[in-house]
């Protein structure tokens, strides 16, 4: 989702930063660094954008505040789809099942959905709070429920590679997204060019 179908990062920035004033405390996210944080599990975002300002955070309380103020703000919000992703979403799905694995909260992929009007052109969905488990586990784990013998995965890190590697998927980089990536099976510079490139 973030950094492959939209860029969301100005919204979960506001989301943050009402969480810390909610706390009672005057801290801000700085935008780069929550943007190099993108495709990390939630606790690992926190220990680097909130730990490391503020030592004697209830972890606990600000991260289930965190995703009370998500699911409030998200549906209101949102995030900006890059350039072809509804036309390209739309003739996926016409020949394949498409389906999404994120690390965000439990409602994360249905509030992108709901905001992005797409829900008709995903098969299925699971995000880490949902399952709070490694994307590898999370990509067997729905083509296990589906039935599905063969399938790639794509995101924009380096992180989202390996996990796509541990699952034993050829990993696809969107390389107009957050990240970095070495050893990806192929790469593209637009959602437009990976459609073009495969339908």
């Amino acid at each position: 989702m973030d950094g492959t179908l939209w860029d969301a990062t100005h919204s979960y920035v506001k989301i943050w930063d009402r969480c810390f004033e909610k706390m009672g405390y005057q801290l801000t996210v700085p935008h780069q660094e929550l943007v190099k944080c993108m495709g990390m599990p939630i606790e690992q975002i926190y220990e680097v954008l909130v730990a490391k300002q503020c030592s004697e955070m209830d972890k606990t309380a600000y991260l289930s505040l965190l995703q009370q103020l998500e699911d409030e703000m998200m549906p209101e919000i949102g995030g900006i789809l890059y350039p072809g992703v509804l036309n390209g979403l739309d003739r996926l799905a016409k020949s394949s099942k498409l389906f999404m694995v994120s690390n965000c909260g439990a409602l994360g992929l249905r509030n992108f959905m709901r905001y992005t009007r797409t829900e008709k052109y995903f098969t299925d969905s699971v995000t880490f709070g949902q399952r709070p488990v490694p994307k590898s586990e999370n990509m067997r784990w729905l083509m296990n429920k589906h039935d599905i013998n063969k399938a790639a995965y794509m995101g924009d890190t380096q992180g989202d590679c390996d996990e796509t590697h541990r699952a034993g998927l050829p990993f696809i980089f969107a390389s107009y997204g957050f990240g970095k990536c070495t050893d990806a099976e192929i790469s593209f510079s637009s959602f437009g060019e990976f459609v073009d490139y495969f339908y």
